[in-house]
C-alpha cells in the first residue's frame, strides 16, 4: 500500500522485474493473479521513449505534453458558445494554464536547456538530449502517479541534483526505479524492494533500507542456523534409537516434530559483483602536464588557458554544468581531441584507458564479449580471455552471448574491460555508472580504490564521487581550475544558485559596484505584451459576464416553471465570476511586473 502523494524508490537486482511492474501499473500487461488498485481516474505518466526529432521547439514540445491544457487552449480559440467558453476559461484558470510557459521553461532549464536551446527544434538534439525533453514533458504534465525508470541515466550531476529537489516538491505520487544512492536517500521517503517476486516496503531512504534489510537477513540467517542445529539433534536421536523397541515411539515422535517444523530458509547471498582492474607499472611524476593549453572542435575553442598537472596517484573529479567542457577536457586528456595551442607533455610510456557512454553504443551487437577480446588479443588463449571476462562479472554464459542480448549493465562492464585491457596508467571515466546497479557501483568503488593509476572521473553519482575523488576541478567559463571546497558545498551552491562565500574585500567591491542595469527594451516589450494578453483575457470574460447578467435580468427566467433553469444560469454566472477574478489577479500581477521594470 503506497499512500497518495508519497515518493517511493523501487529497487532490486537487475532482472527482478522492476520495469515489468511498471508495465503492469500502466496496464500494458495483465496480471496472472492478484490486483493493482489505483485511485479512480488517476493519470499515470512516465518516460517511455525520447521526444521525436521534429521541427517543433523544445518549449512547445513540453507544453504539448499537458494534453488537457493543449486541448483547452485550442478550444478557447475556436469556441463560440458562451457557456462553453466560460467553462473552458474557468478550467484553464483552475489548472494555472497562463503560467504554463514559465513552468515549462523552468523545468527545461533545470534539465540543462538554456533559453536559446528551448527555442530550437527537437531535431537539433541527439537521442540522449531528447530523453531529457521527454522527461521535462512528463514532469510538466504532472500525472497523479509518476513512474520514472532510471531518470538520471541521461542526466549530468547538475541535472540529477535538480531532479532530486524537484521530486521532493512534486505534488503527487512518485515511484522511481533508480540505482542512484543519493537520489534514493534524498528524494524518496520509502524503498520498495523487489526480489524473488516479492515486494517489501521499507520506510526511509536507501541507507536506512540497507541497514534494516541487513539486520533482518542476519536474524533470518541465525534462525535458520538454529533450526538446522535443532533438526540435526532430533535426527541424531532418531538415527540412534529407531531400531530399539523401547525407544521407537520417542523416535517416531521426533520425526513428526521435524516434519511439523516450518522451514526457515537462510537468505541467499547476492552474487558478488566484481571489477578487477589490472595494475600498471609506476611512472615518474607528472604523467601529464599542460601549459597554456587550448582545445575545442575545429575553429571553435571550448577550453583555454589550461595549466594542469596530473600525477599517477591523482583521483580527480570534473565538476561543472552541462556544456561547460567536462567531456571536452576528458577527450583532450585521452588524446581524442587535438591541442589547439599551448604545450602538453606526457610520460613517454603513458598508457591511457578511456570510457564514455557512447562507446557502449559502439560495441558489435552481433559478436560475443569473447569475440571482442579476441579481436584485441588474437594471440591470447581463450581460457585466459574468459578469466579476464569473469574478472568483470561476465561469466561463461555471458561470455558467449551476443552483445545485443546483454543487459545495459553487462555492456558497460564489457566496455570498462576493453578500456582497462592494457593496464593503463591513467583511467578516464565519463559517466561510468549508467546502467550499473547499486552493487556494481559499490564494486566499481572498490576496484578504483585498489587501482594504482590516475583516475579522471565525470559522473552524476555523488556517492561515487565522494568515495573515489580526492581532488576536484571545476570546468567553467572556458577554463579549468581547482575547486577548493568539498562536494557538499558544491551541491549546496547548485541547489541555492548562490556563488561561494566571498571575502570581506570582495563583498566591499561588490557593494561599490554599479547597480544592475535596467531591463532591456526587449524584456520590457515582452512584459507589455503579457499585460496586453491578460487585459484581453479579462475583456473576453467580462463580455461573457455581461451577457449572463442580461440573461439573469430577464423576468421570464424567474417564473416558477423555470426555477431549474434559473439554478443553471446562476451556476454559470458564478463560474464566470470566479474565472474573471483569477484573470484580473493575473492582469494585476503582469502590470506590477511591467511597472517595476519601467521604473528600474
Amino acid at each position: 500500500m503506497i499512500p497518495a502523494g508519497h515518493k517511493v524508490g523501487l529497487v532490486g537486482p537487475n532482472g527482478a522485474g522492476k520495469t515489468t511492474l511498471f508495465r503492469l501499473i500502466r496496464g500494458e500487461l495483465t496480471l496472472d493473479g492478484g490486483e493493482i488498485t489505483l485511485p479512480e481516474r488517476a493519470r499515470i505518466g512516465g518516460v517511455a521513449q525520447e521526444a521525436p526529432a521534429s521541427d517543433v521547439s523544445l518549449i512547445e514540445t513540453v507544453l504539448a505534453a499537458d494534453t488537457e491544457r493543449a486541448a483547452l487552449m485550442a478550444e478557447a480559440e475556436t469556441a463560440t458558445d458562451g457557456h462553453r467558453i466560460a467553462e473552458v476559461q474557468t478550467r484553464l484558470a483552475d489548472i494555472d494554464a497562463w503560467s504554463a510557459e514559465g513552468r515549462a521553461a523552468a523545468i527545461l532549464k533545470g534539465l540543462g536547456f538554456d533559453e536559446a536551446a528551448q527555442k530550437r527544434p527537437c531535431s537539433d538534439f541527439s537521442g540522449g538530449w531528447r530523453m531529457r525533453v521527454a522527461l521535462a514533458g512528463v514532469l510538466f504534465a504532472q500525472p497523479d502517479v509518476l513512474l520514472l525508470d532510471e531518470p538520471t541515466n541521461y542526466l549530468d550531476l547538475e541535472g540529477a541534483l535538480w531532479l532530486e529537489t524537484y521530486l521532493t516538491r512534486y505534488p503527487h505520487t512518485v515511484i522511481v526505479i533508480s540505482h542512484d544512492r543519493g537520489l534514493l536517500n534524498r528524494a524518496v521517503g520509502a524503498i520498495l524492494h523487489l526480489e524473488a517476486r516479492q515486494l517489501t516496503l521499507y520506510q526511509g531512504g536507501y541507507d536506512t533500507f540497507a541497514r534494516t534489510r541487513a539486520e533482518r537477513r542476519a536474524v533470518q540467517a541465525a534462525a535458520a542456523k538454529k533450526q538446522e542445529e535443532r533438526k540435526a539433534h532430533l535426527q541424531s536421536f532418531v538415527d540412534r534409537f529407531r531400531a530399539k523397541a523401547s525407544k521407537a515411539k520417542q523416535a517416531q515422535a521426533r520425526l513428526k516434530m521435524i516434519a511439523r517444523m516450518d522451514t526457515i530458509t537462510a537468505p541467499e547471498d547476492a552474487a558478488k559483483r566484481v571489477f578487477t582492474f589490472p595494475q600498471p607499472d609506476q611512472l615518474s611524476p607528472p604523467i601529464v602536464a599542460l601549459e597554456g593549453g587550448a582545445t575545442g572542435y575545429g575553429d571553435h575553442v571550448v577550453l583555454k588557458k589550461l595549466d594542469l598537472r596530473i600525477d599517477q596517484d591523482d583521483r580527480i573529479a570534473l565538476l561543472g554544468r552541462n556544456g561547460q567542457g567536462k567531456s571536452t577536457l576528458s577527450k583532450l586528456l585521452a588524446d581524442r581531441l587535438p591541442l589547439i595551442e599551448g604545450r602538453m607533455t606526457r610520460s613517454s610510456k603513458l598508457r591511457i584507458g578511456y570510457f564514455a557512454q557512447h562507446q557502449v553504443d559502439e560495441l558489435h551487437l552481433d559478436e560475443s564479449p569473447l569475440q571482442h577480446l579476441q579481436r584485441e588479443r588474437p594471440d591470447t588463449p581463450p581460457a585466459k580471455l574468459r578469466a579476464r571476462l569473469a574478472g568483470f562479472g561476465l561469466m561463461a554464459e555471458q561470455a558467449d552471448t551476443e552483445v545485443g542480448r546483454l543487459s545495459g549493465g553487462q555492456k558497460a562492464r564489457l566496455s570498462l574491460l576493453l578500456a582497462t585491457l592494457d593496464a593503463p596508467h591513467m583511467l578516464i571515466l565519463d559517466e561510468p555508472t549508467n546502467h550499473l546497479d547499486i552493487e556494481s557501483r559499490e564494486a566499481l568503488v572498490e576496484a578504483l580504490t585498489e587501482y594504482s593509476g590516475a583516475v579522471i572521473l565525470v559522473s552524476h553519482d555523488m556517492h561515487l564521487l565522494s568515495l573515489v575523488a580526492d581532488r576536484l576541478w571545476l570546468v567553467k567559463d572556458g577554463s579549468v581550475r581547482p575547486y577548493d571546497d568539498d562536494l557538499e558545498a558544491y551541491r549546496n551552491m547548485l541547489l541555492t544558485q548562490e556563488k561561494p562565500a566571498k571575502s570581506e574585500k570582495q563583498e566591499k567591491a561588490r557593494a561599490a559596484a554599479p547597480k544592475p542595469a535596467k531591463p532591456s527594451r526587449d524584456a520590457i516589450l515582452a512584459l507589455r505584451a503579457e499585460a496586453r494578453k491578460c487585459e484581453a483575457r479579462v475583456e473576453k470574460i467580462e463580455e461573457m459576464r455581461a451577457k449572463l447578467a442580461t440573461k439573469l435580468a430577464d423576468p421570464a427566467l424567474y417564473e416558477d416553471t423555470r426555477a431549474g433553469e434559473l439554478d443553471t444560469w446562476n451556476k454559470k454566472y458564478a463560474e464566470v465570476m470566479e474565472g474573471l477574478h483569477r484573470a484580473e489577479a493575473l492582469w494585476e500581477a503582469a502590470l506590477e511586473k511591467l511597472e517595476a521594470a519601467e521604473t528600474a
